[in-house]
């Protein structure tokens, strides 16, 4: 494994120079906080994770996560990680101080994740999801369940989950079929199945809560009989006793990567003594999980954006220490007596490693703005200013759950080039760091749904008003960017791709206006792709700004070659990345429609 899994200093230099943390830290939630003692909460979490994450990170894939006597047994990390990351504050960290949080902005907290993630993704998710479950409880739920359940979930004491794909329906919430009865003691009874469970059961957890989508009986069809219920693994009792709640791990599902994060097959109610409370009102369940799901699709993007980023440290170190080949001369030929190059000499590996840096360090960078965003919009006191960061959250979420996941997954398979036959064998790291990636993609929603959530929803809303808040967003970087002759061409690169936008959607609105929405969203994931690209070389022009400010005012934060290498890689990847959009753009406003299905069979 290599020597170290993160950059720290991009972190750093992201919060404090590019995002400006302390701006945030005016607000009247955050007064206790200070960006001095948020980064040495920052360096606790990145020593918690040097002892008790990363030594640990390739021994949970070699010793999977499995199923045994009707629980998951699982690595005994995962107890660690609940137990010593709930006393740290890692679960209760963003909620307030009455629900016995620690009123963290969510920019540090995406942060903290991050490193969490970087040193061993298969542990996070633990965590993640008993704070999402327990996030649902504290913003819906009555006061008695409150009271019962989200204590001992932001300790770390009890688990949570939220359980919504079955077998029968994959994505499609619609087709749910697990039904909840009521009855006259207040709860409901719960009958049904839900698979791809993460996190589901563990031999160390005394308890875990399930946040579970049902039908009430009577229900109306479609998404819009779809009811929340908490659903405890054992309800307690007044006098503090757990008893089986007829919660039934049916299987654990072996998996390509992350084998150390458990995915469970969950049986509702085989013995009609499945108990379930209800969440809110009836038929709003639905509605309640998806005002969460912005944090779970930055939280995918996060996880997918640490997982590059220790790919390419780890293929830094090898390609810093590996010697082959020697560099051409002046005649185009190698002289064979000389010393063999390291292989970061080489233009090809260079590329890669380039690649690498750009792809992870502008997702790092992706998820931090996405995280303030959601900041702003929860805690502003202007009305306006919270409207305005809503519709900019609600316009990259979509970017930020896809492009960390499917151009993160290109930066890791670069990894493995880069190392070359040792990339593929099970001795190095890169192999695993591709496995662990790939479910990134297909976590809270596939690519495809994404896809057609950014150009169906995202893009029409409001009148299209959300798409020119973030075009005005990116304006006013181009804007700084003219005023420094070095930046000035790739601003107007940069200007050029947005009004070559507004020509791919003036092709494809129409289609929309006429009701052909089939059509209209048929390249769906290449507007995704292009859009993305759009986006990240905005942020890397973010950084490249913010980097020629500190070289011209002496800067000493970071040294020179830090901020340069910011400038270095804007460039690389508005050659490399950005240009790729001229294909994409041609592709979109083609008038050859070959994904239709028609009734020309294609596949013959």
């Amino acid at each position: 494994m290599a020597k170290e899994y993160i950059d720290m200093d991009a972190l750093r230099y992201l919060l404090d120079e590019v995002h400006d943390l302390e701006s945030l830290l005016s607000n009247e939630r955050y007064q206790d906080h200070d960006t001095e003692s948020l980064h040495l909460f920052l360096d606790s979490v990145k020593e918690f994770s040097d002892r008790e994450l990363f030594p640990y990170f390739k021994e949970m894939d070699e010793k999977p996560a499995y199923h045994k006597d009707g629980t998951v047994i699982v690595h005994g990390q995962v107890d660690v990680m609940m137990k010593k990351g709930g006393e740290m504050g890692l679960i209760a960290a963003p909620f307030n101080y009455e629900d016995g949080g620690l009123q963290l902005p969510s920019l540090i907290h995406t942060a903290a994740a991050y490193i969490l993630d970087a040193a061993n993704n298969h542990l996070p998710g633990y965590a993640g999801l008993t704070l999402g479950a327990a996030e649902l409880i504290v913003h819906f739920a009555n006061e008695e369940l409150k009271a019962t359940y989200v204590p001992k979930m932001l300790s770390g004491n009890w688990g949570g989950t939220m359980c919504l794909t079955e077998p029968q329906a994959g994505s499609s919430l619609s087709d749910i079929t697990t039904k909840a009865t009521p009855t006259e003691q207040g709860y409901y009874k719960i009958n049904g199945q839900k698979i791809f469970i993460s996190g589901g059961d563990t031999q160390f957890a005394e308890n875990i809560i399930h946040l579970v989508l049902a039908r009430i009986e009577g229900a109306p069809s479609g998404t819009k009989g779809i009811s929340l219920f908490v659903v405890p693994k054992n309800r307690p009792s007044e006098d503090g006793k757990l008893a089986y709640n007829d919660v039934m791990t049916v299987a654990d599902f072996q998996k390509m990567g992350q084998k150390g994060y458990c995915t469970t097959h969950l049986g509702f109610g085989d013995g009609d003594d499945c108990r379930g409370w209800l969440v809110g009102e009836p038929h709003q369940g639905l509605k309640y999980m998806f005002l969460m799901m912005n944090g779970a699709r930055i939280a995918v993007g996060r996880g997918a954006a640490a997982i590059a980023m220790a790919a390419y440290q780890a293929a830094l170190e090898y390609a810093n220490e590996r010697p082959q080949g020697r560099k051409l001369t002046s005649t185009g030929k190698k002289n064979p007596d000389e010393h063999q190059s390291l292989i970061i000499e080489h233009p090809d590996v260079r590329r890669m490693l380039l690649l690498q840096k750009a792809i992870s360090e502008a997702s790092l960078s992706l998820v931090l703005k996405a995280s303030k965003y959601q900041d702003i919009t929860n805690t502003s006191s202007d009305e306006a200013e919270r409207k305005k960061y809503h519709l900019l959250l609600e316009m990259i979420i979509p970017i930020v759950k896809t492009f960390p996941s499917e151009a993160g997954a290109m930066a890791v398979n670069n990894g493995v080039q880069v190392l070359g036959g040792y990339g593929f064998c099970s001795d190095f790291i890169l192999q695993q760091y591709y496995r662990d990636i790939r479910i990134s993609a297909i976590y809270e929603g596939t690519t495809g749904i994404q896809s057609q959530d950014l150009l169906g929803r995202k893009v029409p809303m409001e009148n299209g008003k959300a798409l020119e808040l973030l075009a005005s967003e990116i304006m006013e970087t181009i804007g700084n960017a003219s005023q420094y002759d070095d930046l000035q061409g790739y601003a107007a690169t940069l200007g050029g791709k947005l009004k070559e936008t507004q020509k791919i959607l003036g092709f494809l609105m129409p289609f929309a206006l006429k009701g052909n929405y089939e059509r209209y969203l048929s390249d769906a994931n290449l507007f995704m792709e292009y859009l993305s690209h759009v986006v990240i070389s905005w942020l890397w022009l973010e950084m490249a700004v913010k980097a020629k400010q500190s070289l011209l005012k002496g800067d000493t934060t970071y040294s020179e070659t830090f901020y340069e290498s910011k400038i270095h890689t804007m460039k690389f990847y508005f050659k490399y990345e950005l240009s790729k959009t001229a294909g994409l753009a041609e592709a979109l406003t083609s008038e050859d429609v070959l994904t239709v299905k028609t009734e020309k069979n294609v596949f013959a």
